[in-house]
């Protein structure tokens, strides 16, 4: 009995924790729908985004360019003109795009690995994200257009 007794506040607390592993992920579910739904902020509707971004392998190096979007712009509660990215880009990317100032013109959904296009797809028309590593490296994107 008192063995029982011990196994059932376990299994509970194991139940409880689960229960609350499953609360998080009910809510990451419920964000994906809201991406992937008819979100009113059009964010996820749309089929192609028209990006640029900087590509850098080593995360200091990205955050030194993050750094000057954030001087020039971003500290301001700016929006980074697509021309002074650019700027960016060709100085820091890494990527052949940057000859481009970081130009990756239209590209639709499942084109660009995981979370690039999670970002791509979830950053607001005109709006920078932060840096954030891929199997590539480290990005930033700015994002330029959305359409379906």
């Amino acid at each position: 009995m008192g063995k029982g007794k011990d196994s059932k506040p376990k299994e509970s607390g194991g139940k409880g924790k689960g229960k609350q592993a499953g609360g998080g992920a009910d809510e990451n579910s419920s964000k994906g729908k809201g991406k992937s739904g008819k979100a009113a902020d059009g964010l996820g509707t749309c089929t192609y985004v028209k990006a640029r971004h900087i590509l850098c392998e080593k995360q200091g190096k990205i955050n030194e360019a993050y750094k000057k979007l954030e001087d020039g712009w971003l500290s301001n509660g700016d929006k980074v003109p697509p021309a002074e990215f650019a700027k960016v880009a060709s100085e820091y990317s890494e990527c052949p795009s940057g000859k481009k100032g970081g130009d990756l013109g239209w590209f639709p959904r499942g084109k660009m690995a995981g979370p690039f296009q999670d970002v791509a797809f979830s950053t607001l028309v005109g709006a920078t994200s932060a840096p954030f590593k891929s199997t590539h490296g480290y990005h930033i994107i700015l994002s330029e257009g959305r359409k379906n």
